[in-house]
């Protein structure tokens, strides 16, 4: 009888971890190298320490770093830091043409510069911003945590655990593409990105 039990618990236990395992997502960036991952343009996309970084090249253009999949419904987590100029993005059901992307962008910008909002790329522009009062959760020069949910027409962001936008559209709604990280165009930016998680959804 206790044996029956403790191969029971055993297994119960297991079970729990793999369903836990599987809650927490599918990383995306291994740490290491760029496998999964295609580089837009001739900005710099590299891994140190464990840590992807982004950094303007020479040409100070728009580079992306796009995955080999594309994702749908989905609930992306990551960590970014703003090393230097912090203009950035992380896009969601987007297409390439070299690197003109049209899709959705979930804003990683300076302090004041809408960080969490979501911008349509030659398109729309933007949709929705958050509160500007939001903008203080915002840690310059320090590790932040996103997450994005995407669900059909509804899209949620949230910046250090505090919810930015909750917004429905019916154009996103019809969207089909990849995930990307984004460098803006201008020179001198450096963003470093860790712990990149998707669950689709």
């Amino acid at each position: 009888m206790m044996k029956s039990l403790i191969k029971t618990s055993a297994m119960m236990l297991a079970a729990v971890l793999v369903m836990s395992c599987a809650s927490d997502g599918t990383d995306l960036f291994n740490g290491k190298d760029l496998s999964g991952w295609t580089v837009y343009g001739t900005e710099k996309w590299y891994v140190e320490d464990g840590i992807l970084v982004s950094e303007s090249g020479p040409d100070g253009e728009y580079g992306y770093l796009g995955t080999e999949k594309n994702y749908k419904n989905f609930e992306l987590t990551a960590k970014f830091k703003q090393d230097e100029d912090g203009n950035s993005g992380i896009f969601f059901r987007s297409t390439f043409e070299g690197t003109k992307v049209s899709g959705w962008q979930v804003e990683v910008a300076p302090p004041g510069n809408d960080t969490g909002g979501v911008y349509e790329s030659y398109g729309r522009g933007w949709l929705i911003k958050p509160d500007p009062e939001k903008d203080k959760n915002l840690k310059f020069g320090e590790w932040n945590d996103i997450k994005i949910r995407v669900v059909d027409d509804h899209v949620t962001t949230w910046l250090n655990g505090v919810e930015m936008i909750d917004y429905t559209d019916e154009k996103i709604g019809e969207g089909e593409g990849q995930l990307a990280l984004q460098i803006h165009s201008g020179g001198g930016l450096k963003i470093s990105w860790k712990d990149i998680k998707v669950k689709e959804l």
